[in-house]
């Protein structure tokens, strides 16, 4: 940290950068970033705007120092949605919780709020341009919000029958709901996956899940007319989005709850030490990428063509998705603790979020040769997992209940 608040870098991380060629510049310049006392106060939504930026022409930063914030505002940020708790669409950057804040990425500034518009923890289920969340009124609806303005643009009927649909993916005709059949005596022993017209906002299919699988730790896609999910019960599914028809299901080894891949007619999964693609319409096995013993891979991102993941180990990899062809894979990070989930990229820079605090935050990596330039950390101690998503020339990052814009530089 630099000597506002006289924090360092630790020998750990000098140690570590210099092998790669920038500690010196981390040592002379500083950790740039903004310490707890420099949290942002934002009494009414308001916003401090910050960064060196001339429009939208960022200053790249020395090797190993990361850029400055260009605004931070406090967030309510629940920790309950998951992987689904930010979300930026169009100009628009939004963070799970209650009140539901629209902010503008630019500037940082409050566009819109709604209370109590939704349920805690609801996931950011966005499809055809359109927010949909499980109603606040607990009355069997789902809701759809205009994210540029926050309003209620549409409303499903669904009556008292289903249980609180729990909204999963969403596409151009459907959103998908989890939802629990309310029996007479006001029990819910079952559950469902169904599929409501987002024209009519009624059941355009329904389909009845196995005995004993639970309506939570579902992770799920809309693409190419197929519906695709995973559950806490170690099994992929798919499903066609006009009939509900199931394909195919496989078993995989490892319960995978968080994020799988897409592209070109495969379904990527991390399982265990293995990376497997699986087609999308029949469900056989196209390729499996291993990685090193005692490490297993953690969550896959299709972005601009490149599938890329982290390892336990610390390693970071690009792989060809069509055909499971490491690229690079990198070790910048092996002797730090932790690694990264969820990425974003914009032109030839990938961005990682970690899963920890502690060496991590956002790191910036050369998308070509996958080398570690930058991390940003706002050394605030909280021990929550970093968020990332890319808006245009600008990164959305959230950090506890912090929400930060970094130039994507």
């Amino acid at each position: 940290m630099g000597s506002r608040t006289g924090r360092m870098v630790s020998r750990r991380q000098i140690l570590r950068l210099t092998g790669t060629g920038l500690g010196l510049a981390v040592f002379g310049a500083g950790v740039v970033g903004c310490g707890p006392e420099e949290e942002a106060d934002v009494p009414g939504g308001s916003a401090t705007p910050g960064g060196d930026r001339n429009g939208d022409t960022f200053t790249t930063p020395p090797p190993g120092t990361a850029p400055e914030p260009l605004w931070k505002a406090n967030a309510a940020n629940t920790g309950l949605a998951g992987n689904d708790a930010l979300a930026a669409i169009g100009d628009v950057v939004l963070v799970s919780g209650d009140p539901l804040v629209g902010r503008d990425i630019v500037s940082g500034k409050e566009k819109w709020s709604r209370k109590g518009v939704t349920t805690p923890g609801a996931k950011l289920i966005v499809g055809g341009g359109t927010l949909y969340l499980a109603s606040a009124e607990y009355d069997g609806d789902v809701v759809g919000l205009d994210p540029a303005t926050g309003k209620e643009t549409w409303r499903s009927r669904l009556g008292k029958k289903y249980e609180q649909p729990r909204p999963i993916a969403a596409d151009d005709r459907h959103v998908y709901v989890l939802a629990g059949i309310l029996e007479k005596d006001f029990t819910t022993p079952n559950n469902v996956i169904a599929a409501i017209d987002t024209t009519s906002g009624r059941i355009a299919w329904r389909e009845q899940r196995d005995a004993g699988t639970e309506e939570f730790g579902i992770t799920a896609a809309a693409v190419g007319g197929r519906l695709v999910y995973t559950d806490y019960r170690e099994n992929v599914t798919v499903r066609d989005t006009a009939t509900g028809r199931q394909l195919w299901t496989k078993k995989i080894s490892r319960s995978n709850n968080r994020r799988f891949a897409v592209h070109e007619g495969l379904v990527i999964v991390a399982d265990g030490r293995r990376l497997r693609a699986f087609d999308l319409v029949g469900g056989k096995e196209r390729w499996s990428l291993r990685t090193e013993e005692f490490s297993s891979f953690n969550d896959p991102h299709v972005l601009d063509g490149v599938l890329y993941a982290a390892d336990s180990a610390r390693g970071m990899w690009a792989v060809d998705p069509g055909t499971g062809k490491r690229i690079w894979r990198n070790e910048d990070l092996r002797e730090s603790a932790t690694q990264a989930w969820q990425f974003a990229k914009v032109k030839g820079t990938l961005y990682g979020a970690t899963e920890f605090d502690e060496d991590g935050g956002v790191h910036a990596f050369d998308a070509a040769t996958g080398k570690l330039r930058w991390t940003y950390n706002d050394h605030t101690g909280d021990i929550q997992q970093w968020y990332v998503v890319a808006a245009g020339d600008r990164l959305a990052a959230m950090h506890g209940k912090r929400l930060y814009a970094l130039p994507a530089v």
